[in-house]
């Protein structure tokens, strides 16, 4: 994957540039602590692959004015938004290798400014004067406090299915990146089919991307991961190899594993056996598999698209975001 990283790097690296000076931009003239807040996650190492794909759509589509960096602050900030918020509902301790805004902050204020992002890339939209952008951007917001919600009625419910993860993660992570897709595809004036096709590659590579990330609770150590390793487990949310394994499992196995989601204080040893588990009855490689096919289909809409630096760029990206679980 190092390697992998470092080619993609390098082919993005002034684009990302641009993105962090057009963030840094966007939340300068407003109140000194909603910078504060915001900045303390924002500027704090995240990927930035949702602005990113933003941008590279847009340039696939032959736009190349530079208001698109502006205009891709947009999915960043609806993304740093909905993690102010989950860190304060799940009692979260860290992001990013950091403790999260609320410890800092205080809930109050980070949730205030989750909100003030939420409308300062609605406000963003708004000045493209685009209805459908507007209402791409509106509907991703609806749909990712749909997917918390979602997943907070059915925390630590063993009972979750497959489908029900997938509709989650469709509505938290799937939508944004879509989104990110399709509106640069529309900002481009891209023909409607050009944009729903777009769309589709995004929504393939955010379902990755998401089961990639949960797929690191269970193969990354605390460093890496950014966040305590077997904090989703902790925080009662069921994911993919938890999903697949619980339904595979024997009922003795099934009912230590059941004991062990409905206790989160449970152990370094517990938590180990339970991965053992997981990889016994092939959670970890089935959500590998789902997440390969993902990526398959997503280069295979490229595949339509002219040969391009920026489509072999979109197509690594794709890549990219499965090989990070390893």
């Amino acid at each position: 994957m190092t390697g992998l990283k470092e080619k993609l790097l390098s082919r993005v690296e002034k684009d990302l540039a641009a993105i962090k000076t057009s963030l840094d931009q966007s939340l300068n003239p407003h109140v000194g602590l909603v910078r504060d807040v915001a900045g303390h996650l924002i500027f704090s190492g995240g990927k930035r692959i949702r602005p990113l794909l933003n941008v590279l759509s847009a340039r696939l589509c032959g736009y190349n004015d530079p208001f698109i960096y502006p205009f891709s602050t947009i999915v960043e900030f609806l993304h740093t938004a909905t993690l102010l918020h989950d860190d304060v509902v799940d009692g979260a301790d860290l992001r990013r290798g950091k403790p999260v805004a609320h410890t800092v902050y205080g809930a109050p204020v980070t949730v205030l400014v989750g909100d003030f992002l939420l409308a300062r890339g609605l406000s963003i939209a708004a000045k493209t004067g685009n209805p459908e952008i507007i209402r791409v951007i509106a509907d991703i917001t609806e749909n990712m406090c749909q997917g918390e919600i979602q997943q907070l009625v059915k925390k630590g419910d063993t009972s979750l299915t497959e489908a029900e993860y997938m509709d989650v993660i469709q509505r938290k992570t799937g939508f944004l990146i879509q989104g990110a897709c399709e509106t640069g595809a529309l900002i481009a004036g891209a023909p409607s089919e050009t944009a729903k096709s777009l769309a589709r590659f995004g929504y393939h590579v955010g379902m990755v991307f998401q089961i990639a990330d949960d797929l690191l609770d269970y193969t990354a150590d605390t460093r890496d991961l950014g966040k305590t390793v077997g904090a989703d487990l902790r925080e009662g949310k069921l994911t993919l190899p938890v999903i697949h394994a619980l339904q595979k499992a024997t009922p003795g196995d099934r009912e230590w594993m059941e004991q062990i989601i409905g206790h989160p204080d449970f152990t370094v040893t517990e938590f180990a056996r339970l991965v053992d588990r997981l990889k016994h009855y092939g959670g970890i490689d089935y959500a590998v598999n789902i997440a390969r096919k993902h990526v398959t289909d997503a280069k295979g809409i490229l595949d339509a698209f002219p040969p391009s630096e920026t489509r072999e760029t979109l197509m690594m990206i794709a890549e990219y975001t499965l090989a990070r679980h390893a």
